[in-house]
């Protein structure tokens, strides 16, 4: 007896599969289209439904995209535009037209309504492709970059500005005629680069953005104030970031001034100056009369030298932006790092989500310059728009390859904020965490609206029970509400901020 046929429309219809995925099976298992017509025996017809199931289980989550018209999403679900938008209107009384975007809700919600489910697409960093770097020559040693960081008041500025005046003096006459963030002193015929910015906001603002472009920490503290509460956010910013600090204790000029007592409360956070057995190095300077501030210099470039620092200025140029401004004569300029390779006037960039071609570049003193070479601050004229401190820089062979670029950045990173469905986890879940044995360590950055209020919740936080081997570092506590600097510090330290009142 002849076995009975089943007929493809059949199966089709039994198993809700389109027909055009039904004939891609038929191909894959060599049917044709004569065969099909006659219909199928039931072997062949139970080898088809089993893998049209494991089709439908496959198709049944898509992989799409954080943003989507209605025409990109009826494709993707191989509907047709009309229908999509009558369910928008008859199920959520919503009208759309099919060019307009959907949020990732109303996606989620159509996509669920038709039996389907979402995994969202990972948006990918634009990666550039550098242009071939010319013959190398080798890694050369580089002048070291420095950050001058401490407590208000304690003479972070002055002692930058003598050091300015002494010493950039004797390499470049006329003196500083701007402002661009960083500049570079010359002592026994080595440069030294100094990041001239706002104190520690600025480092951890670039750490936080990835960018680490300090290899020594010079921390300013004053010698009739001693450590105060900036000095001990410092001390952990440079820790955090694994950059050897050089203490200069300032004011020494002062009738008050006690620098042994400073440097025993520089003991008390980890910082044994080296003439008392430890690691740490000590110069007792004035930024008034000069002490010490070439004892200072040397010292640094002693450290530097341990650390053989080097560049290859032949390599593919790459750089960080230092700062960046609106200029309303010469539209965006940016302050950039050279960190490897050579910066010249006419190369074409892409600076983190902007682009341009380089039309000038002036170093610290305002002059002219054609190239720059690592470690060298320049300010940079011809970005299409104001990139923010800590992008890259990375040279490119076109000012179309950049522009495609930039625009994928922009385009990634928009997606990226509207893909963050995540959540940070509360307070109460981390310390459930740490019960559970699941977190070793908690970092907190504590604010509150009182000195008194600080104190009370820093000796809550480190009075709580906790199992053996966890540990509660408070690592700043101050007065005032959260800023942007102090989320930048939780993102470069890995931490809580806590805020009370605030």
């Amino acid at each position: 007896m002849a076995k009975t046929k089943i007929s493809v429309q059949e199966i089709a219809k039994e198993l809700e599969v389109p027909a055009k995925r039904l004939q891609q099976i038929l191909t894959e298992l060599g049917v044709s289209d004569e065969e099909a017509r006659r219909g199928l025996d039931p072997d062949t017809a139970q080898t088809i439904k089993e893998m049209a199931q494991e089709m439908r289980e496959e198709l049944r989550t898509l992989l799409l995209p954080t943003e989507m018209t209605v025409r990109d999403l009826a494709q993707a679900m191989e509907r047709s535009p009309t229908e999509i938008q009558r369910h928008l209107m008859v199920r959520y009384k919503k009208l759309v037209a099919p060019h307009q975007k959907l949020d990732k809700e109303t996606i989620e919600q159509v996509v669920a309504d038709f039996g389907l489910k979402v995994r969202w697409e990972e948006p990918q960093p634009a990666v550039v492709q550098p242009i071939a770097p010319m013959p190398p020559t080798g890694p050369q040693p580089r002048p070291p970059v420095v950050t001058i960081m401490g407590h208000v008041d304690h003479g972070k500025t002055s002692l930058l500005d003598y050091i300015r005046k002494t010493r950039v003096a004797e390499r470049e006459y006329g003196g500083i005629t701007q402002h661009i963030g960083a500049y570079q002193a010359e002592y026994h015929g080595k440069l030294i680069t100094f990041l001239d910015t706002p104190g520690h906001e600025a480092f951890t603002a670039m750490r936080a953005r990835g960018a680490q472009v300090t290899d020594i920490v010079v921390l300013v503290v004053a010698a009739d104030d001693g450590v105060m509460p900036q000095t001990v956010e410092a001390i952990h910013h440079a820790k955090n970031a694994n950059v050897p600090i050089i203490v200069a204790i300032n004011k020494i000029d002062k009738p008050d001034a006690n620098p042994d007592r400073a440097m025993q409360q520089l003991t008390e956070h980890g910082l044994i100056p080296a003439k008392w057995g430890g690691e740490t190095e000590v110069v007792l300077v004035s930024a008034i009369t000069g002490q010490g501030v070439d004892e200072l210099l040397e010292t640094i470039l002693l450290t530097a030298e341990l650390m053989d620092l080097k560049a290859d200025p032949s390599a593919p140029f790459y750089g960080t932006v230092i700062e960046a401004k609106l200029d309303k004569g010469r539209g965006p300029v940016a302050t950039i790092l050279v960190r490897q390779g050579t910066l010249r006037r006419g190369d074409v960039l892409v600076v983190g989500k902007t682009w341009g071609k380089v039309r000038a570049m002036f170093d610290h003193t305002g002059k002219t310059v054609e190239r720059a070479t690592p470690a060298t601050p320049v300010e940079v004229m011809g970005l299409n728009d104001v990139p923010v401190a800590g992008d890259p820089a990375e040279r490119v062979e076109s000012e179309t390859r950049a522009r495609e670029i930039a625009t994928e950045r922009q385009e990634a990173e928009r997606e990226q904020k509207l893909g963050q469905i995540g959540r940070r986890p509360s307070l109460q879940e981390l310390f459930k965490q740490m019960q559970a044995g699941e977190i070793k360590s908690l970092n907190i950055i504590l604010k509150a609206d009182t000195y008194g209020s600080v104190e009370a919740i820093r000796d809550a936080l480190l009075k709580l029970e906790k199992p053996q081997g966890v540990e509660i570092k408070i690592i700043s506590a101050n007065v005032g509400n959260i800023t942007e600097a102090d989320i930048d510090f939780a993102i470069a330290a890995e931490a809580i901020v806590l805020g009370f009142n605030v």
